[in-house]
This record gives C-alpha cells, sequence and structure tokens, in this order.
C-alpha cells in the first residue's frame, strides 16, 4: 500500500464515518483509530505515519497526534525511526516465533484457569461475548481478525488473573495475525472457528484439561501459518508485505 493509498483509506471507514471525541478525550480517540486500522491490516508493516496527514485526517494540532504516537509505540504498534519518524511495526520471523511460543503457554493456562471458573456471573459475560464465533456466514479475514480478538480476550476475562491478562496483551497476537492476514483463506478460518467452538465447549463443560489442550493446539496452528508467512518474505527473492 502506498502512502497516499493509506492517507486517503484511513480517513473515513467503509460503512461508517468516524465518530467524533467527546471534549478531552481527543488522544484516546487517535490512538482507538489508528490501533484499530493497524491491527485490520490498513495501515501495512512499514509505512510511514506522517504527522501532518494525521493532524489533516482528524482536524488536530500536532500535539495530540505526538501523543497519540508515543501511546501507540509504547503499545509496540509503531516504533520511531531516525530521519523517518514514526513507522507501523514490522515483526521478523524470530520475534513472531518466541512471542508465539510465549503466548501458547499464557492462553492455555487461561484456558485452564477460565475452564475451572465458577463465577456465574463471569461465566454469564463470557458466554455473551463469544456469541459471534457460532455464527454461520463466511467470514473475511478483517471481520474474522476483531472475532479472534474479542475471543482470546473473553478467555483472558474469564481466567480473572490480572497479571496473566497484562502480560498477554503486551505480546500483540493481534498484530502478528494483522500481519499474515493474508494466509487467511476461507479454509483456513473455517478451520480457525472450529476450533474456536471446541475452545469454548470445553471451558463451558469445565474441563480445565481439554481446555488447555485445545487452546495450546489452535495457536500451536495459527503459529505455524503465522511462521510460514513470514520465513518465506524474508527469504531472498522474498516479497515482503
Amino acid at each position: 500500500m502506498s502512502n497516499a493509498a493509506a492517507r486517503s483509506g484511513t480517513r473515513a471507514r467503509r460503512g461508517r464515518a468516524p465518530v467524533p471525541p467527546a471534549h478531552g478525550a481527543t488522544v484516546a480517540f487517535i490512538v482507538g483509530e489508528l490501533r484499530e486500522d493497524i491491527l485490520a491490516g490498513r495501515l501495512e508493516p512499514g509505512l510511514r505515519l506522517v504527522e501532518c496527514d494525521l493532524t489533516a485526517r482528524f482536524a488536530v494540532s500536532r500535539g495530540p497526534v505526538r501523543e497519540a504516537l508515543r501511546r501507540l509505540a509504547a503499545e509496540g504498534l509503531i516504533e520511531h525511526w531516525p530521519h523517518r519518524g514514526a513507522i507501523v511495526r514490522r515483526l521478523g520471523e524470530r520475534e513472531i516465533r518466541e512471542l508465539f511460543l510465549i503466548r501458547i503457554e499464557m492462553e492455555a493456562l487461561a484456558a485452564r484457569l477460565g475452564a475451572a471458573t465458577e463465577d456465574p456471573g463471569r461465566r454469564a459475560r463470557f458466554v455473551a461475548a463469544i456469541q459471534p464465533i457460532y455464527a454461520d456466514a463466511a467470514r473475511n479475514p478483517c471481520d474474522y481478525l476483531k472475532e479472534n480478538a474479542a475471543f482470546h480476550d473473553a478467555v483472558m476475562a474469564l481466567a480473572d488473573n490480572l497479571q496473566l491478562r497484562e502480560l498477554a496483551a503486551r505480546l500483540q497476537l493481534p498484530l502478528i495475525m494483522a500481519q499474515v492476514s493474508d494466509v487467511l483463506t476461507p479454509a483456513v478460518l473455517k478451520a480457525s472457528v472450529r476450533e474456536h467452538r471446541a475452545v469454548a465447549e470445553a471451558i463451558l463443560a469445565r474441563d480445565p484439561e481439554a481446555a488447555s489442550a485445545r487452546m495450546r493446539a489452535h495457536l500451536e496452528r495459527a503459529a505455524a501459518l503465522a511462521l510460514a508467512k513470514r520465513v518465506a518474505c524474508e527469504r531472498p527473492g522474498g516479497l515482503r508485505r
């Protein structure tokens, strides 16, 4: 995607106009909009985020834009490069491999804890949050990425371990999947949805071992897909996104 395409593509969303921020919430609004653009793949890895373009897009001064970029850098979604400014972070093969190794263990633990949860309120909220995984409609990659992030977040919320949830959020699994979203073929999407349902079934059946094993298998398959794509892109002659 060219810079011009990125600029025009992020000024407005398909199907909806951006909702202006409430008074005093300008920075949080900009952060939310740019975060969604990055995680949905509308802002590609390596793309430069130009301050003047962002001030025009959001109709604000440079101050809120700079603070928003600082917060996104703290989240690990962008990087600041000398002489280039803010760049959408590109994850390499080693980063993806190492992040997935850690995330698999933490998510398997979250699934185990969630399945063992007896709190009726948390279980009811989990059931409500995961309803999209039961829809029979075909998914497109952009919608699936949102559904996937929401499902994994619901499992973390059910586990109710604040330290685990905070650590998991730092590992940027949504960013990994956004950067390899072109591997999300219809067959891959169907398999992932089936795996989400299997994890949910074990959690709701209060089977910690099955929930943990199914979550582990799901993420190991996702890691294999992500790594295969990144290795192909980084090998000599390969295409980089």
